[in-house]
């Protein structure tokens, strides 16, 4: 009640605003960058409260009709033009070395912000101006690759959007069956992972007593979740994706439950990217089911190994023979899982691989390589199991061979795991994963964590 009445509130004094602005705007205007521009300038110069949220709504309004091309020239001023106020920081920099003070490091830090956020600042103050902004920056991010020039602009929106949507200010609710029908269809369509088919796929995933799915919200966005996490509950710790899903499975008794898998986590808008809530979410989650079922033992997930199978095709360092290199080549054959003799030869082969891909393979720049491990690690989660033909999908087999991992979330240790990994880069695995390193593969492992 007090959202949808703060927001006709809002509602009406842009509309009011936006009757008064129209009258110094010819309707003729064309809807192109420079146009935008100068309506920006107005907006950051204005001070009335009405007048500047109708602006703010009119400029969402507008930037809409742009083109790709008027887009780009929009973001490009905005890089290029809207950063510090010069004169002004310059000022603030010599007064700061002049006599060092606290009220001065405070001046030289105002003088410092770019205009750029304090346009998106009043730009959020438009009805909807939050789930425009998160837009934007979508749009952004498709004309940023390669265009260092706008990299600036983006740190600017990051830094705003992070603070709008922290912790404090998200939700979390659970998705079932009775949820609205218009958030079960983006949980449709926003699934990332395994994709969700239809209705009747939806309500096997959510409905049964075994099953869960939470989302966090954000008041701004009422009926959008940010990010979903997809929970079986199991007797077990699963190996295979494909037992999960299954159209024919028999519910698990919720009374004999002792694992919650989390089995596909999906994030929804892409304009919030960079901006992480799945290891809040995890946690969240987490305490969740622990009050509700108290019974339950582990916490794992069942995660996809999506960069394995193109590490395995560009990597030059593989620690593999000859005759294992040519072995691998068998992979580009449609049927080979179906050969249960080539498929046992390719598992002594994928599963050292495997290992080392996790415990050893760097980027150039010294991270992880799997985007996925780095997630649930950092979060202070184990690699637990390595799980060959874990997912035999086409898009499984595709991207993985077929394998599939295991992370267990264990809650006395989550954040032991996390600062060794942070602060060492050491990661927690299980004697499982390490032994299927080659033995001088272990021996290094062995020094680097002792």
């Amino acid at each position: 009640m007090a959202n949808a009445f703060f927001s006709d509130l809002l509602s009406t004094i842009s509309e009011r605003g936006r009757t008064l602005l129209r009258r110094g705007i010819s309707s003729d205007a064309k809807q192109d960058a420079s146009e935008l521009i100068e309506l920006c300038e107005a907006l950051l110069s204005g001070r009335g409260e009405a007048s500047g949220t109708a602006m703010a709504r009119e400029v969402l309004d507008r930037y809409h009709h742009l083109d790709a091309a008027g887009r780009f020239a929009f973001f490009q001023t905005l890089a290029r033009d809207y950063g510090p106020d010069r004169e002004k920081l310059s000022h603030a920099i010599e007064i700061w070395r002049s006599q060092p003070s606290d009220d001065d490091a405070s001046d030289l830090h105002f003088a410092s912000e770019p205009r750029r956020q304090e346009l998106i600042r009043r730009l959020n103050r438009a009805p909807g101006g939050t789930s425009e902004l998160v837009a934007m920056r979508a749009d952004l991010l498709g004309v940023t690759k390669d265009k260092k020039h706008l990299a600036a602009l983006d740190r600017d929106i990051v830094h705003l959007l992070s603070s709008w949507f922290n912790r404090g200010f998200l939700v979390l609710r659970r998705i079932d069956w009775s949820s609205p029908a218009n958030i079960l269809e983006k949980i449709i369509r926003y699934e990332a992972v395994h994709e969700i088919r239809d209705w009747d796929d939806l309500r096997r995933r959510i409905d049964p007593v075994d099953r869960r799915c939470y989302a966090f919200f954000h008041p701004a966005l009422l009926d959008e979740p940010l990010i979903f996490v997809e929970v079986a509950l199991t007797e077990s710790i699963p190996g295979a994706i494909a037992p999960l899903l299954a159209e024919d499975r028999s519910p698990v008794a919720i009374e004999r439950a002792r694992t919650a898998v989390f089995y596909s986590i999906s994030n929804t808008q892409r304009g919030l990217g960079g901006i992480s809530f799945g290891n809040f979410l995890i946690k969240q989650v987490v305490e969740e089911l622990q009050r509700e079922l108290p019974k339950l033992e582990n916490f794992v997930t069942l995660s996809p190994v999506p960069g394995l199978m193109q590490w395995l095709k560009q990597a030059s360092d593989l620690p593999i023979s000859d005759e294992g290199r040519a072995l691998l080549k068998q992979l580009d054959e449609p049927d080979w899982v179906e050969n249960a003799e080539l498929a046992g030869q390719l598992r002594s082969v994928l599963e050292p691989l495997a290992a080392h891909y996790f415990l050893k393979a760097r980027t150039p720049k010294g991270r992880l390589i799997d985007p996925v491990a780095r997630f649930h690690l950092g979060n202070g989660a184990r690699l637990e199991r390595i799980d060959w033909l874990g997912d035999l999908s086409p898009k499984g087999l595709r991207e993985s061979a077929g394998i599939m991992v295991n992370y267990l979330y264990r809650l006395d240790d989550i954040e032991k795991n996390h600062e060794a990994y942070a602060n060492r880069d050491e990661i927690a695995a299980s004697s499982a994963v390490k032994k299927l390193l080659k033995p001088e593969g272990r021996r290094l492992l062995d020094m680097r964590l002792s």
